[in-house]
């Protein structure tokens, strides 16, 4: 990094302080609805913030607490996330797509001491005794406090925030992060984003994703630009739309949603003038959707490599040459390297060579460490270097060319899901005598989560009756698209279950 990270440091003041201070009355977010419009400034994001973070820190918490969001997508979910860090508690964003028994996991697992949940997402929430429950009622109080004269004074390394991903055990494991973890994404305003102050930004994800906490919110915020985010029905042509209305210069979603744009939406109707270029990661941008993309919008296409562990780092953006298939170059600033997979060495590899992919650990976007798993921090670092599974190489001009993951963690529309954390909620099925998940690829540029069903001895289930089952105890992202019934799965001489050759069984 060419910039080091102020000592004393949080983001809520980093993302408003300045701007409330230099452009109170510009706006800072819209949230569109169906029919609904709801804007705030930043003068009046930054009072809001303040008044709520004096309210949470009414409740009387222990210092650093964790506080988890447990909301629908709308404007209380972003003022909670701020609140939270401003007040120097620590943020848990959680998806609404959550099953009571998944976000009870994350609550308990957390020790979070307050849980801030939207009436519905409520009701099926039971805090252990001791946890304090902020439902809409008590939020809209503390939103009324006085606000605090300042954002809480913490250090550039104590915990802000802590999002929970899939882990190779099936259980997710949480990620903590400091308030760094802001500072370390500037090399990606200009290296991916290519961010203005001038810029109006739309985002297609929803307020738990960290990708939208990011590049919908804290990225923008930082450097004063307007952010655009919807929560109405689901509908792809609403997008177009959206930039045409509210003049968005930049549009940031997966390459799914890039993909269905493109199948279902004409450009031609849309003044689209203003808008510069899209912003995608998540998952891996074919190059035929890149070509396409180019072709019908005349528009360039930014992809972005990242995880959970350090945010994006690798990417394309303004003034590269895009290679298709290749998610671009180390952002400047960032120390990355291809290391042996085979042996302990931290020496390397040269170009072309495929091996792990590791960025330094001095990095201040990445991650303070695993919650409660300092067994796995162990398995992922190697001397200086962070690894987190993917396989890849560097060619001579130094691009980077994923080749997939060292482990069996899956890509679904842009979210990490462990196979055994499906195989565990599926095997619980009376009908199921043995289960297998993997990624399954369906289409040249789409893969789909998959499961393979061996079923008990005289019994029989029919597909839409597990895809039901498996719904109602997991997150819709992380239930199979995909039902093969299969009489045996293949394995290896020590019993272990060989998911890379799933997709070769015959369909059933």
């Amino acid at each position: 990094m060419t910039d080091p990270v102020p000592p004393r440091f949080n983001i809520a003041r980093y993302c408003l302080a300045g701007n409330a201070r230099l452009r109170p009355d510009k706006t800072a977010m819209i949230l569109v609805g169906a029919e609904s419009e709801f804007r705030m400034t930043f003068g009046e994001v930054d009072l809001a913030v303040r008044r709520l973070a004096a309210g949470l820190q009414s409740l009387g918490l222990p210092p650093g607490s964790r506080i988890m969001i447990r909301m629908a997508n709308d404007a209380d979910y972003a003022l909670t996330y701020f609140a939270t860090m401003a007040a120097g508690y620590v943020a848990l964003p959680s998806s609404a797509q959550l099953t009571a028994a998944e976000a009870a996991f994350l609550l308990e697992n957390s020790g979070a001491a307050a849980v801030a949940a939207s009436a519905e997402l409520a009701r099926d929430l039971v805090p252990p005794p001791g946890v304090q429950l902020i439902d809409p009622t008590m939020l809209q109080r503390l939103k009324l406090f006085e606000p605090l004269a300042d954002y809480a004074d913490t250090a550039a390394d104590d915990p802000a925030y802590l999002v929970y991903t899939s882990g190779t055990t099936g259980k997710p494991k949480g990620v903590l992060h400091a308030h760094r973890a802001a500072w370390g994404r500037r090399p990606m305003h200009q290296g991916w984003l290519g961010l203005q102050e001038s810029d109006v930004v739309l985002h297609a994800g929803a307020f738990n994703w960290t990708y939208t906490l990011g590049v919908g919110l804290v990225d923008p915020w930082a450097v004063g630009a307007t952010t655009v985010l919807y929560n109405g029905p689901r509908d792809v042509q609403v997008w177009p739309k959206l930039l045409e209305k509210y003049r968005a210069t930049m549009f940031a979603a997966v390459p799914t949603l890039y993909r269905q744009i493109l199948k279902y939406c004409d450009f031609s109707a849309y003044d689209l003038s203003a808008f510069r270029h899209g912003a995608t990661a998540g998952e891996a941008l074919p190059a035929a959707l890149l070509a396409e993309w180019q072709e019908r919008t005349g528009k360039p296409l930014y992809e972005a490599l990242g995880m959970s562990e350090i945010s994006t780092y690798i990417s394309t953006g303004p003034g590269m040459t895009i290679k298709p298939g290749s998610p671009g170059k180390p952002q400047p600033g960032r120390r990355v390297a291809i290391l042996p997979v085979d042996s302990d060495s931290v020496e390397p590899l040269p170009p072309g060579e495929i091996g792990l992919l590791a960025v330094h650990r001095s990095d201040p976007s990445l991650m303070l460490g695993y919650w409660k798993r300092p067994d796995e921090e162990a398995l992922v670092y190697r001397g200086e270097w962070f690894y987190g599974g993917d396989l890849a190489s560097i060619d001579a001009d130094g691009y980077v060319w994923h080749h997939g993951r060292n482990d069996d963690i899956m890509n679904a529309m842009g979210y990490r899901v462990s196979p055994v954390e499906v195989e565990a909620a599926i095997a619980q099925h009376p009908a199921v005598a043995e289960v297998a998940v993997t990624e399954l690829r369906v289409r040249a540029d789409v893969s789909v989560v998959a499961a393979f069903i061996v079923l008990r001895e005289g019994k029989s289930v029919s597909r839409e009756e597990l895809a039901r089952f498996a719904e109602e105890r997991l997150a819709a992202y992380k239930a199979p698209r995909e039902w093969r019934f299969v009489t045996a799965l293949p394995r290896t001489a020590n019993g272990k279950v060989q998911r890379k050759k799933l997709a070769e069984l015959p369909a059933g």
